[in-house]
């Protein structure tokens, strides 16, 4: 069977990424791109490098134009997804790539997006680790889906084995992030500009307030966490994509290194797209471009008493994209990796 797909926010990165990925999607057709400002425009206007869609041009994203497909992908900023999934067919498989959806406790929204809240949909991370499973089944004949924050999946998927496992603490969790300015999308905004990136790191959000916070706690208390607390530091650096994050927890007293490498190697044993390195190894940025894989090395600071978790992904890939459609492949009954490629690109 081939499913009929429309991409709304096909003019931005997270938009551009899903169809460059689903270009080679046996089981998925893209029928309908939808855009904003570029509504008219030739999509390869606009996404040059997608020379499999010269036939398509942007239409303008409102529900009449999505409906009547079997799958609808929405990338579009918070705020915007709400309204138009509600009024789609409960039908149709609805992958929302915004933040619209993606937590439950509406006392968060508020404090960190604000505006309605339109509840939560299935978490579209099929790895992460649950108290009991994963998140994978959760997503198993889902019709919407709440694709996840780049960064809050990355620093998740870090800490969550732990936490189950019983091994790492919950309270004074550190997380600093080397991140790609990709994932804060295509408008134009001074801080993202050449001249003021290149050959300059620079924070942001510091302090607690990243609108994924709330997004990591959530998923740790999936994993077990009674009241987890995190301390999340960005900072972008001059790459296009890529997130490489550097994740700590206190180690349980009592616990012995081989205890606390066990609960990952358990945790993501037969996992095709998230992968731990073997002790002593430690990924790069580079080694995940372009691809739906989350390479993670792992360490043990007997002298902290905290274990040491450094992950990298493609914040366009694995971080959006990638965990959409892996996660459209599982609700429909796919091969979860169907069209999502595990090897990168180098040099």
């Amino acid at each position: 069977m081939t499913y009929s797909v429309a991409v709304s926010g096909a003019s931005g990165y997270a938009g551009g990424e899903i169809l460059r990925l689903l270009a080679d999607h046996p089981d998925f057709e893209v029928r309908t791109v939808t855009g904003h400002a570029n509504a008219g425009q030739p999509l390869v206007a606009v996404q040059p490098h997608l020379r499999t869609y010269t036939h398509l041009t942007l239409r303008e994203t409102n529900a009449d134009t999505l409906a009547g497909h079997d799958v609808v992908f929405l990338a579009l900023p918070h705020g915007a997804s709400g309204a138009i999934a509600a009024q789609l067919s409960p039908e149709t498989l609805v992958i929302d790539c915004g933040a619209d959806h993606r937590l439950e406790s509406s006392a968060d929204w508020a404090t960190f997006y604000g505006g309605a809240h339109h509840g939560a949909w299935a978490y579209g991370v099929p790895e992460l680790p649950r108290l009991s499973g994963t998140q994978r089944e959760r997503l198993t004949g889902a019709r919407r889906i709440a694709a996840p924050g780049c960064n809050a999946s990355t620093v998740a998927l870090s800490l969550a084995p732990g936490i189950r496992a019983g091994v790492i603490e919950d309270r004074d969790l550190v997380a600093v992030l080397a991140v790609g300015p990709s994932g804060a999308g295509k408008s134009l905004k001074a801080h993202l500009l050449g001249s003021e990136l290149l050959g300059s790191a620079n924070p942001y959000a510091v302090g607690g307030g990243h609108r994924h916070i709330p997004e990591i706690s959530q998923s740790l208390r999936w994993a077990g966490a009674a009241a987890p607390t995190i301390s999340f530091t960005p900072v972008l650096v001059p790459m296009s994509r890529g997130i490489l994050a550097t994740s700590t927890a206190r180690i349980v007293p009592g616990t012995d290194a081989s205890a606390v490498r066990a609960a990952w190697e358990d945790a993501y044993a037969g996992e095709r797209f998230v992968q731990l390195l073997p002790p002593g190894q430690f990924p790069r940025t580079a080694d995940v471009l372009g691809a739906n894989t989350a390479l993670m090395g792992l360490a043990v600071d007997e002298a902290a008493g905290r274990v040491v978790v450094v992950t990298a992904v493609d914040n366009l890939v694995k971080g959006t994209a990638g965990a959409a459609i892996q996660s459209a492949n599982i609700a429909l009954g796919l091969a979860e990796s169907t069209g999502l490629p595990v090897n990168g690109v180098a040099p």
